[in-house]
């Protein structure tokens, strides 16, 4: 019995090392795996999709009128979504026709004013012309009573008439030319009223203008077509210019931006083929294209950039930015939302 017990105590446990070596075969397999992986592919899980979003705001302030769309639900570009009301632009419209009504009157009564100052100017000429032949008559016969007078054949109260008629029409002269020359000032003037009121009606074309454009906004359409969200408006609201009513996301403009460290920046390239995972959808085969990189990491748009030069330094690898765009049939990306968290790889090799 004690010879048998000896025997079976020294006979090998051979379970043990069959074990072990399973799990060293299965080790190396996985390393020689993950090495092929990682020779072939870049990963992180610093990821997200991405999109347009469009923030609408009230472009003029008032009450909201009516609301025709529901949250969260698709809209297509240039549809209305709300109408604020409008009473108090369309006033404002009517009172800017009125007053370039009110301009084009004052245009005609400007044109009337230089067609009298062209009449009276005409008037005037004549008159200028007649005082001149008048003077010229004077004149001759003021010379001839100066040779008369001297050897008596008229008499000096006749010089002296002859005289004061000579002054007469030489006052008469000089009145008729002043009154032409202000005549002429007149039309001159005229046509500079009538200029300055030309221009009148060009600004009363552009309040016009204006007034349109502002009726215009009292209608908020989508800028885009898209998912409408973020609603913030009811109906009754007194809303202001500039104020956000509601966004909408993009149909189309979704893409993923991956926050690769920069150590692994060395092996990717624009164009390379890469592979998605959306944590939301495990079982939904994504794939992208690497697009562009970011000009300058994560940090250095954050609101505080961390700055080096403090003294306290402590090296920290940093991340940039890549976009990658999406491909895949429209019912596979209209299951993406802006925000979800994607696991990313890129195949850096065939």
């Amino acid at each position: 019995m004690a010879t048998q017990e000896t025997e079976t105590k020294k006979k090998p446990n051979r379970v043990l090392p069959i074990i072990l070596g399973i799990v060293l075969l299965g080790g190396i397999i996985f390393g020689v795996k993950e090495y092929i992986y990682f020779s072939k592919h870049v990963d992180t899980d610093d990821a997200q999709i991405d999109g347009d979003i469009s923030p609408v705001v009230a472009r003029v302030g008032g009450y909201v009128d009516s609301i025709m769309f529901e949250e969260n639900t698709h809209v297509n570009a240039n549809q209305l979504l709300v109408r604020i009301d409008d009473r108090d632009y369309k006033v404002k419209l009517e009172q800017a026709q009125a007053a370039q009504v009110g301009a084009s009157a004052n245009t005609n009564v400007g044109e009337s004013q230089i067609t009298t100052a062209a009449a009276n100017s005409a008037s005037a000429k004549a008159q200028v012309s007649s005082a001149a032949a008048r003077l010229e008559k004077v004149e001759k016969d003021y010379a001839r009573y100066a040779n008369l007078v001297k050897d008596g054949s008229v008499t000096q109260q006749q010089f002296d008439q002859a005289k004061a008629d000579l002054d007469v029409a030489r006052a008469n002269y000089n009145a008729a030319k002043d009154q032409f020359k202000a005549a002429a000032q007149q039309i001159a003037t005229s046509r500079s009223q009538l200029k300055v009121t030309n221009t009148g009606i060009d600004q009363k074309k552009v309040d016009i203008d204006y007034a349109k454009l502002q009726l215009s906004y009292t209608n908020v359409k989508s800028p885009a077509s898209g998912i409408v969200a973020k609603k913030n408006v009811q109906v009754g609201q007194l809303v202001q210019a500039g104020q956000t009513l509601f966004a909408v996301v993009n149909d189309n403009s979704l893409y993923i931006t991956a926050n690769f460290k920069e150590t692994q920046l060395d092996k990717i390239k624009n164009g390379q083929k890469v592979d998605l995972k959306v944590d939301a959808y495990p079982e939904l085969k994504v794939e992208g294209t690497v697009y562009n990189f970011s000009p300058a990491t994560g940090a250095k748009f954050s609101l505080l950039p961390p700055d080096n030069a403090t003294g306290n330094f402590v090296k920290v690898v940093q991340r940039i930015p890549v976009k990658i765009k999406l491909s895949g049939s429209k019912e596979e990306l209209a299951k993406l939302r802006p925000g979800m968290s994607v696991d990313v790889s890129v195949i850096t090799k065939d």
